[in-house]
């Protein structure tokens, strides 16, 4: 079995670990009321800290980690984002929940194997698709203070079409990582995991966003 034929399974599989692992934290941190003692101390500052302190040691020291740690990483990331994802639970009605969940894996998995098939070499997306997102997430953080709805929704649906090219550029990238010289192919999976799991998951938030319908 080549590299690509064992890369992509191994990616697959333990991003559906890492979302499992999600689904579960965030059920349990709502059905135990845990959340809302989360939210009456600064324990969500801080969860929202730590989040950042392992995205950015995954980051940029995904190459010189060795493969455990790099799996650690992962899976502490999965479940800490469970525990500040247990808010959609309070939100959304549960039936919207699971209808724009799988709603989304349909989505993410079209613009996923659209990435992994075309033959174009979709490297030159990469400047304005994480341009566009920087802005867009930049106006976000200041509409929190404007309160704007309208911009709002733009900034919704934006996003949630940036993640749309994200996914596609990310597939085609982890396919072509292989070929790179200087990375460890024994962790190489799980680098793929986190950028495919983190892509769902904006799909997935941007989706309820628009579209769920939330409690009274």
């Amino acid at each position: 079995m080549d590299n690509e034929t064992k890369l992509i399974p191994k990616t697959f599989f333990w991003m559906f670990l890492g979302l499992l692992g999600t689904a579960i934290m965030a059920w349990y941190t709502y059905s135990s009321g845990l959340f809302l003692r989360v939210l009456l101390t600064d324990s969500f500052n801080i969860l929202l800290v730590v989040e950042i302190v392992v995205v950015l040691l995954f980051s940029f020291l995904f190459k010189k980690l060795p493969p455990t740690i790099v799996g650690i990483l992962y899976f502490i990331y999965a479940m800490i984002n469970g525990v500040s994802m247990a808010v959609i639970f309070y939100v959304f009605e549960l039936s919207s929940i699971i209808y724009l969940f799988i709603a989304s894996a349909v989505l993410f998995g079209g613009l996923a194997l659209y990435g992994y098939k075309t033959k174009k070499d979709l490297s030159s997306w990469h400047t304005v698709l994480f341009g566009v997102l920087i802005v867009g997430l930049i106006l976000s953080v200041i509409n929190l203070f404007m309160g704007n709805s309208m911009l709002d929704i733009v900034l919704d649906w934006v996003i949630l079409l940036v993640f749309f090219g994200i996914t596609m550029y990310d597939m085609n990238k982890i396919k072509n990582l292989q070929y790179e010289e200087g990375l460890d192919q024994a962790k190489l999976h799980i680098y793929g995991a986190m950028e495919l799991y983190l892509d769902f998951i904006n799909i997935f938030l941007r989706m309820l966003s628009i579209f769920a319908k939330r409690r009274d």
